[in-house]
This record gives structure tokens, sequence and C-alpha cells, in this order.
């Protein structure tokens, strides 16, 4: 499953596959190839081509069942695409051809990393990007049934943790950022869930700002955000 988020640190678009199989996971080989397209600077017919010519690459090295592709970052107008190999032998071979008959100007390289280590700090996204991730989800389901997410409403944002006390102390603190109670929740797995609600729209810039503030002070009581519901919101 790929997925595409933003790293709010350092504006970096990212797109990782996430499931990947163990056997994979044994892979000793990151292979980088950096490409210089900037997506700013290009017409939609370019943007196209290239999209096409970066699936042409992934399948080319994808054939070989010993190359698995793993994500990409999208830094300073280089295209920057991660794959892990069995073998360090010929994997540039053939991509390298493919790019110069193309007259891209591109930069590649192969360095060993067995317990995948530039996978997992400069791809996986961190807790808080999963939390934007699936938040995206649930907004886009909404736009497909019609919803205007331009348009403020009452959002219910839920939240965990092992004890009231604590608990209690994130409710406390949420109240200054004009959140208000609206009911205790649990589940098999946790007692002590609390579910907040705040009048917001769900554009990307204001609802991650609320995830944000949410997830930042429940993890200072050692709890954990758990997302956000709302009603449908359609202009007639």
């Amino acid at each position: 499953m790929r997925e595409l988020f933003t790293d709010t640190d350092e504006k970096i678009n990212i797109e990782v596959e996430l499931d990947i199989d163990e056997d994979v996971k044994t892979f000793p080989w990151l292979f980088s190839l950096f490409i210089n397209f900037d997506l700013q600077t290009k017409t939609q017919d370019e943007i196209e081509v290239f999209l096409e010519m970066k699936e042409s690459i992934i399948l080319t090295l994808e054939k070989n069942s010993m190359v698995k592709y793993v994500g990409q970052r999208q830094v300073d107008g280089w295209e920057e695409l991660y794959f892990y190999s069995l073998n360090s032998k010929n994997l540039q071979k053939n991509i390298i051809k493919y790019l110069k008959e193309n007259s891209l100007q591109f930069e590649s390289g192969v360095v060993r990393d067995t317990k995948w280590d530039f996978y997992t700090a400069n791809l996986m996204p961190s807790e808080l990007q999963y939390c934007f991730i699936e938040s995206q989800k649930i907004v886009e389901l909404l736009e497909e049934e019609g919803d205007k997410i331009d348009l403020p409403r009452e959002v219910e944002h839920y939240a965990m943790f092992e004890t009231a006390t604590q608990k209690q102390r994130f409710i406390e603190s949420t109240i200054e950022n004009g959140f208000e109670f609206k009911d205790d929740i649990s589940t098999d797995e946790c007692e002590h869930g609390v579910a907040l609600t705040k009048v917001h729209n769900l554009q990307s810039e204001i609802l991650n700002g609320e995830i944000k503030a949410l997830y930042d002070k429940a993890k200072l009581e050692h709890g954990y955000y758990e997302l956000w519901s709302t009603t449908l919101v359609e202009v007639e």
C-alpha cells in the first residue's frame, strides 16, 4: 500500500510503501535514484509523462524479484526514488541507459543498509503523520459524499489514556484551546477515553492544526489521539 504525506517539519512530500513482506526486509542493499525534475515548474502534460516514466522505472527494477521499491521523496526539485535489493550488482545498468535516452539529469548510488535505517528514519511516517494520513482519508470520503469541507461544523475528537487522572488533566488543558468536553468513552483495550468537540472546518491547515494540538497534549499525559468524526455538511 502506497501512502502520500508531507513531512510538516521539513516540507518534504513523501511516498512510502507500507505493506512490505518480512522476507523483503532482509534485502541489505539500498539503491537511491535521484532525478532532477521540479514539479513546480512543469506543465501537467510533462508531469503526466514523468509519472508514467517513474512507474516504468519501478516496474523495470521490480521485474527482478530481488528488488523492491519502498518509496520516494520530493526535495528541492529532485525526485528521490528508493529501492532495496538482495544484491548490489547490475542495479543501475538498465535504468541509467533509460534515463540517458530521455535526456534527464540524475544521480544514483548503492549503499549497504541491512537494518533498513534509511527507510525507518526518512520514509516511514511518524505517529503524528499517520494521524494526518488517516484524517485525510476521512476528509476524502466526506468529499465523495458531497461535503463542503470549508464550512465550519462541530467536530468530535477522541483520545485515550491509561488513568482517569491523565484523562482529566488532558481535558482541562484542551479547554484552553476552545475544546469542550462531550462524553467519557471506553474500549475493550482502554477504559479511560474522552470525546471532545470544537467547531472548525476540515481544510487541511485548520484540521491538522487541531489534530497536532490534541496529539501533543495527549502525549504529555502518556495518552494517544484517536482521530475524529463529524456530520456531513452539504450546500443545497
